[in-house]
């Protein structure tokens, strides 16, 4: 990832501090954060691993619209945002998003914003093996209204 990339895709674990360290600004006096993770389980069946795909050309352009778009609409500094692709193993990290702002207020909503965003426009699929041998593709859910 390069230190100006704003949206990355990324094949392999990442470390978050250099990640934030990138936000850091004399004009920030807030951040938030989020990290979404593999769990153990989906819809009442145990989860054994996933995998996420993409369409990396189309994911990193629309990634980028939506980190433009949090920056035009909400008061912050910066943001960023990885999201994994491949094989991942329960607990490991999937998605990060950080965002810098003046106040929380505004950290806390383009941080919100960016992954509801991400999940439900960036083309990004996940497939879920669950325990018992099966998996399955899963597909976004929209935004939740409010």
């Amino acid at each position: 990832m390069s230190p100006d990339t704003r949206f990355a895709l990324s094949d392999a674990p990442f470390e978050i501090a250099p990640l934030r360290e990138r936000l850091l600004s004399a004009h920030a006096g807030a951040y938030a954060s989020f990290e979404g993770w593999v769990r153990d389980h989906h819809g009442g069946r145990a989860v054994s691993g996933l995998r996420y795909e993409s369409y990396a050309e189309l994911a990193l352009s629309e990634g980028a619209k939506v980190l433009a778009e949090a920056r035009e609409r909400f008061a912050i500094v910066d943001a960023r945002c990885v999201h994994r692709v491949g094989d991942l193993a329960i607990g490991e990290l999937a998605v990060w998003v950080g965002v810098s702002a003046a106040h929380r207020d505004a950290a806390f909503a383009a941080c919100r914003y960016i992954i509801d965003e991400t999940k439900a426009r960036v083309p990004i699929w996940k497939r879920e093996r669950y325990a018992d041998g099966e998996a399955d593709w899963l597909h976004p859910e929209p935004p939740a209204a409010g």
